[in-house]
């Protein structure tokens, strides 16, 4: 198991006895947050956005995704379960989604919102706000939290155009719980659960991004709840619970979210190195012509997320049948009967200045000009053999403290021995 503390403080554990120093997660970290010294990899928890490349990528398994274990729900009396619309394509044969949910129930589970109404929600609050238009152009959505930090850490610019919108496993947790006082729960008694994709979603529902404090109370691996389900839904009684929409299950691959906001010029990009490139794009001002963004750090959307069991093409697939069997929308908006405001970011994330050299100007320039001079020295091959993702970052490192400035660049090392 990942994890068997219910404190979360970090996305991803490293396991030092399987690291072999090989950086190949440290090569394609999108913010530079891996290091590679004395043979084995360390990550730099303040610039790390969870996006899961480097668990999805180690040939080790050397790096694990964090979570809750699944036995903190009974820390509650009242137990909410929200799985979201990926989890579904993780089920062969699944002609019903009402047997995942009454499988919830069978486990352990008090009662299931399914975080898909979350979703159909947000689409339906982005075309009123493109109809009031209340948004910055081109609006980038913010439903990926590893692209809200992203964001955050590396493209700062780019900030007004977020999508303000709670992202929906945060509004399906906020009706859930209003669903359950209204039955008379006691608040104190709820546990809300998020059975989750990835890792980036452990981060950002436990710390709270865009909320004042978090709704939920633990974070489960889709992975090790599949494992429970499976036998409890071979006897399950069957009892209709879902309102999930064929809009709302969109949401669990890329592209779903773009076209149920109902513009025409929309991108929809997934792949950490494709969103790198869309970003740089953006940040340069060349798509300006476009109305909304959606970009996903996995592959495939939430279905390629690390916690996931199954292919991300396969659980697509199947997400794809799925469809066919689900009503179009539920008007989930009129129903709750709530204004606009219970659904929009009750603080806006702060950007993180991770990659600052000083908070003094004068120190900060002195900086920059060290690391460029350093830099002008170094054989420009970023081959990360000094355990620095590229040789920029191998002078910021000696500059900042990181590593001695006696430590010599490996490949200059080479070249002078042979």
């Amino acid at each position: 198991m990942a994890n068997q503390n219910t404190t979360i403080y970090n996305t991803v554990i490293l396991n030092p006895q399987k690291c072999k120093g090989c950086v190949t997660c440290m090569k394609r970290c999108p913010t530079e947050a891996i290091r590679v010294r004395n043979g084995k990899a360390s990550v730099m928890y303040d610039r790390c956005i969870g996006c899961g490349e480097c668990v999805r990528l180690c040939p080790h398994q050397a790096k694990l995704p964090s979570y809750d274990p699944f036995d903190c729900i009974n820390d509650y009396k009242y137990k909410i379960a929200l799985p979201a619309p990926s989890f579904y394509g993780q089920f062969d044969n699944l002609t019903n989604v009402d047997y995942v949910l009454n499988g919830l129930l069978k486990i352990g589970f008090d009662y299931v919102f399914d975080v898909g109404r979350g979703a159909n929600i947000c689409s339906e609050l982005t075309k009123i706000l493109f109809d009031q238009e209340k948004l910055v152009k081109p609006v980038i959505s913010t439903a990926c939290p590893a692209i809200l930090d992203l964001i955050l850490v590396r493209f700062h610019d780019l900030k007004p155009h977020l999508l303000q919108i709670l992202a929906p496993v945060d509004i399906s947790a906020k009706l859930a719980i209003k669903h359950a006082t209204e039955k008379g729960i006691k608040k104190e008694d709820i546990g809300v659960f998020f059975i989750s994709p990835c890792p980036a979603k452990v981060f950002a529902v436990k710390h709270g991004l865009g909320v004042e404090s978090p709704y939920i109370n633990g974070v489960l691996s889709a992975s090790e709840v599949y494992m429970k389900l499976l036998p409890a839904m071979k006897n399950v009684e069957l009892k209709p619970l879902s309102r999930l929409s064929l809009q709302g299950i969109s949401w669990a691959s890329s592209g779903g979210e773009a076209v149920n906001c109902s513009k025409e010029k929309y991108l929809a990009a997934d792949g950490i190195e494709n969103v790198m490139k869309v970003l740089n794009a953006l940040e340069d001002g060349q798509l300006n012509s476009l109305e909304f963004i959606e970009l996903n750090a996995c592959v495939g959307g939430c279905v390629g997320g690390v916690m996931n069991v199954e292919n991300p093409f396969v659980a697509k697939a199947r997400i794809r049948e799925l469809k066919k069997k689900l009503p179009l929308s539920h008007n989930v908006l009129a129903d709750e009967g709530l204004g606009m405001d219970f659904y929009m970011w009750e603080r806006s994330p702060e950007l993180k200045n991770v990659f600052s050299l000083s908070e003094d100007r004068l120190d900060a320039m002195k900086k920059m000009m060290e690391i460029e001079n350093i830099y002008k020295e170094l054989p420009h091959r970023d081959c990360g053999m000094c355990g620095a993702p590229s040789c920029r970052a191998f002078a910021e490192d000696i500059v900042n403290g990181v590593i001695d400035r006696d430590t010599k660049c490996w490949y200059k090392k080479y070249e002078e021995n042979n």
